[in-house]
């Protein structure tokens, strides 16, 4: 992003954006293939888009936002010859910059249109909210599209007068998608939650590994109100159509997906105190794994090694479930888990209309301990509560198809997770392998090493992270067990739908008894306070099922 002109304030001190990010190690070049990947250009059926990632700053306001820091918006700069704008871009000042827009070029004619006319959004002349040098103005304005086509971004000037027309390009309806608001850029206030002029990020409302919808890169600018209701609002913008998607051209090949895990592989710490560690699906089942059937519990089978005598798909009716060996030291043996021997699972997955490839790395663990919670200054151990028996987590890589960067991570906490930029990332000594943490007992996965507290104020969930010499290269043993561009065999573990642990064998309300009995004064308290709002997955009633049949597995993340 060598391009880049960076806002400087001279009258603040310098802020996060005035450091353009880059990835600690440069990248190699990508092994070769057929496809579009790594090529720069992808085409989505007669448009061809470019992913610019160096900007000119247009303007930039130094309040409002995430942290009060303001924002700075910017032109996609330099522009390839024949290839034209569809939008500027916009970051808040309290992160690196680190974006990028999409260009196009139009292959076969009449796709791309200049727009009517302009509409001017927002202008800090007629505004309040103003830079403190009062003679600095900045203009949003909405392109007015012809009929039959859309506008996907807006043009930020320092003039009232409108931009130029040819300044920026419409798009053939047919070529776009419906759009969503992603998360809050900046705006008068520091939430999104004020009334008046509010940016933001967007991205296709339909998302998954049959979606058509691509990102642009541009933002969505609009006045908003607490009456306003965003369910039936109807936004301005919209994001381009992969009208190509089913070919997979811009996806990598085999080598290539080979190369970007080889670059990015996730670096797993484990607690010091961890007991229940990870190990791979095939080392369970050899160390005496049992399959059970509903109304023969008496008789548990053996499981092979790679899982072939697994019932394959079907629905999760309860009529199967998977258990710990039966014998005291094969259980004990089982719930350590095979921390030297684990394998990761990857899930390669075609994202915003296959623009962006998801590695999906999968960790499975025979056994999520306990969990603890935080009453204040009070710790008190949960007993049996949080523990059941399979534990599948999970880290996706989001990388550019365009150039084969790295642009988000997603780490999977519980039953939900954090997307992270790029610049929030912890790389491994001057690499750019990804560095993650895993806590103690529940395996949920953080970026940075602590304690998160699940619940509210200094009452909850405990998840302590720290680093350790317990870790994890996923680098170092790995398959890819499914991918929607190549052809792989699954192993036959991964088509069984169903519980890869039993139901509760306790009873959870006597646990929860236990546990208030045991606390005293305040802390009994709290606790009372905290069982009423514990997720329900704390609880661990059933095993997980395996990763098939998580939403994200042909959805997005979320």
């Amino acid at each position: 992003m060598g391009n880049c002109i960076p806002f400087l304030n001279k009258e603040t001190k310098s802020l996060p954006i005035d450091t353009i990010f880059k990835l600690p190690s440069p990248l190699p070049n990508w092994p070769s293939g057929t496809g579009e990947f790594g090529s720069g250009y992808i085409d989505l059926g007669g448009l061809k888009v470019y992913q610019i990632v160096t900007f000119n700053k247009v303007w930039a306001i130094d309040k409002g936002g995430p942290e009060n820091l303001g924002a700075t918006f910017y032109e996609p700069s330099p522009i390839p010859d024949g290839f034209s704008m569809f939008g500027c871009y916009c970051q808040p000042n309290n992160k690196p910059l680190f974006g990028w827009v999409l260009a196009g070029k139009d292959n076969v004619g009449e796709i791309l249109k200049n727009p009517i006319d302009y509409t001017l959004v927002w202008s800090s002349e007629s505004s309040k909210f103003k830079n403190k040098n009062i003679n600095d103005h900045g203009y949003i304005w909405l392109p007015i599209p012809p009929e039959g086509y859309k506008a996907l971004g807006h043009v930020v000037t320092t003039s009232p007068e409108k931009p130029a027309l040819d300044k920026i390009q419409c798009v053939r309806s047919d070529l776009t998608d419906e759009l969503e608001v992603e998360s809050w850029v900046w705006g008068q206030g520091t939430t999104s939650k004020v009334n008046g002029i509010n940016v933001h990020s967007v991205r296709p409302r339909e998302r998954g590994v049959k979606a058509q919808g691509v990102s642009v890169g541009t933002f969505l600018a609009r006045i908003t109100s607490d009456k306003d209701d965003e369910s039936n609002k109807t936004l301005s913008l919209a994001c381009l159509k992969n009208t190509k998607f089913s070919t997979f051209s811009s996806m990598p090949n085999l080598s290539q997906i080979q190369a970007l895990f080889d670059q990015y592989s996730p670096i797993i710490h484990f607690h010091p105190k961890e007991k229940y560690l990870p190990s791979s699906v095939n080392w369970y089942f050899a160390n005496g794994a049992l399959l059970y059937q509903k109304g023969q519990e008496s008789n548990p089978s053996t499981i092979e090694p790679n899982g072939s005598n697994l019932p394959q798909d079907g629905p999760n009716d309860g009529a199967y479930w998977l258990d710990l060996p039966i014998d005291e030291k094969g259980r004990e043996k089982a719930i350590k888990g095979d921390l030297l021997n684990s394998e990761v699972y990857l899930h390669i997955k075609p994202m915003l209309g296959a623009t962006f490839t998801d590695i999906a790395v999968w960790i499975f663990y025979p056994f999520n301990g306990p969990g603890t919670a935080k009453l204040g200054l009070v710790d008190v151990p949960f007993g049996k509560i949080g523990e059941h028996v399979g534990d599948w987590e999970h880290v996706t890589l989001r990388i550019s198809n365009f150039n084969g960067v790295l642009y988000k991570v997603y780490v999977s906490q519980h039953s939900g997770g954090t997307w992270l930029d790029a610049p929030q990332v912890e790389f491994q000594n001057g690499s750019n392998k990804v560095v993650v943490y895993s806590s103690l007992n529940g395996h949920a996965i953080y970026h940075k090493p602590g304690l998160v507290l699940q619940g509210g104020g200094d009452i909850g969930i405990r998840n302590d992270t720290a680093k350790s010499n317990l870790v994890l290269d996923c680098r170092k043993n790995y398959s890819i067990v499914a991918a929607e561009n190549l052809e792989i065999i699954a192993p036959a573990w991964l088509n069984y739908t169903r519980q890869w642990g039993p139901k509760l064998s306790y009873r959870l309300g006597d646990e929860v008894k236990k546990i208030e009995s045991s606390s005293k004064g305040n802390s009994k308290g709290a606790f009372e306070k905290l069982v009423k709002v514990l997720p329900n997955e704390v609880y661990g009633e059933e095993g997980p099922t395996g990763p098939k049949l998580k939403g994200n597995w042909n959805g997005d993340e979320v």
